[in-house]
């Protein structure tokens, strides 16, 4: 048997005391000082996490975070800077938000990373739920932020997003391609591009039928392919959505689950399933990944204590407006509505290692997720509480011998 892989996965949060002090310091995401800080304090926390033995590290993409609660515009440029730092610790994002993505610069790119790397990567990617960016960064798709709400917007959302993955594998798998989506399509026309001057050296020195016998670039070639083959492991984010769980399967992609527990069982389940029948032999859990916001305390008042000081702010003045399904109310109202939520978890080492059994009974997922709101969560509490969880709750998990995600 083996352990689960574990996932740190942080945006940041610019610290701020409460709601009140966070508006008198309006705006905090423009405080050049601050992400200067925090910046490379990050590297100071993957470099951690890599001696306690995390297996990846990873960040998202987020834009216009004027307030400071997710300033996280650019995972590669991140992703590049780990790896460079470390030597064993796995790097990503949970992660690229495809309907507002050129496929084919995010196939080049994360194909550099994986070389730099030498494997020591995987790629998410996201379907985009806040419009405030995903509308204006996706304009030229015409696709719109979703909530999974099952809504005509969310709908072109899901095309658009599966459209652009399609055509991300595609770049990465073969030498030449014809992406003929409803979006986006290349070479462009889709007929062919004309009068390209070097198009004798392609047809003859380039990939066979990149140009074609009237001389016009048929096929593009995208160059360089990933350093992993086929390519990385490719992670997907998901709330509550089974098309997301079955459009994994199809493919073999990594769900990535910001669920409760019986709907992370009931996702397993189902990949497993789909999978199969798309000829996949996983075992079940396997190429699962489940996402919790944890805290390790020494009490369970302390544990309701951290939720106020490092979770409250984001999860009423951010996470609650996007989500109105979630309690409102006073602090202590939504203090125990985050822990019914079974995203966010913990109490005493004890409590910690029986609700993680717990989940692992029903769902033993092949990788574990945890996100820390740092830098609102101090650096020095984080660290204690993921060295707690690697240390002592981890080794309580088992799952089996799961094969390389990218085979």
């Amino acid at each position: 048997m083996a352990r689960p892989k574990v996932i740190l996965q942080l945006y940041p949060m610019f610290p701020s005391d409460g709601f009140e002090d966070r508006v008198k310091q309006r705006p905090m995401g423009v405080d050049r000082d601050m992400y200067q800080w925090i910046v490379h304090e990050w590297t100071d926390v993957v470099l951690a996490a890599e001696r306690m033995g995390v297996w990846g590290a990873s960040t998202i993409e987020h834009h216009f975070h004027s307030e400071g609660y997710e300033v996280g515009p650019n995972p590669g440029i991140l992703n590049a800077y780990w790896a460079a730092k470390t030597s064993t610790i796995n790097v990503g994002a949970i992660g690229y938000v495809m309907a507002t993505q050129d496929p084919i610069r995010v196939a080049e790119e994360t194909a550099i990373l994986d070389h730099l790397t030498k494997g020591r990567y995987w790629v998410g990617v996201a379907r985009g739920y806040q419009s405030r960016w995903a509308n204006v960064l996706g304009q030229w798709a015409g696709s719109v932020a979703t909530v999974s709400d099952g809504s005509a917007s969310d709908q072109k959302n899901r095309d658009v997003f599966e459209e652009r993955v399609d055509q991300l594998i595609a770049c990465w798998t073969k030498d030449a391609v014809v992406l003929d989506g409803p979006t986006y399509k290349a070479p462009y026309p889709i007929s062919g591009i004309e009068g390209y001057p070097a198009a004798r050296t392609a047809r003859e020195a380039g990939v066979v039928g990149e140009v074609d016998d009237q001389g016009r670039v048929a096929q593009i070639a995208v160059v360089p392919k990933p350093y992993q083959r086929p390519h990385p492991p490719l992670f997907v984010a998901t709330t509550k959505s089974k098309e997301s769980v079955e459009f994994c399967a199809r493919r073999g992609f990594n769900p990535t689950y910001f669920s409760p527990v019986a709907q992370v069982a009931d996702g397993v389940r189902l990949y497993h399933e789909v999978a199969r029948r798309a000829g996949y032999d996983f075992q079940l859990g396997e190429r699962q990944n489940i996402v919790r916001f944890p805290h390790v305390t020494a009490t369970r008042a302390e544990f309701d204590e951290r939720l106020r000081k490092y979770d409250l702010d984001i999860y009423r003045n951010f996470y609650g407006p996007f989500f109105p399904q979630l309690p409102q109310g006073d602090d202590a109202t939504l203090v125990e509505g985050m822990k019914k939520s079974e995203l966010f978890i913990g109490g005493t080492l004890q409590d910690n290692k029986d609700v993680w059994r717990r989940i692992y009974d029903q769902a033993p997922c092949e990788y574990i997720t945890l996100i820390w709101h740092w830098a609102q969560c101090p650096k020095e509490v984080m660290l204690e509480e993921l060295d707690l969880f690697m240390r002592e709750v981890l080794p309580e998990l088992e799952t089996p011998e799961f094969r390389a995600a990218a085979e």
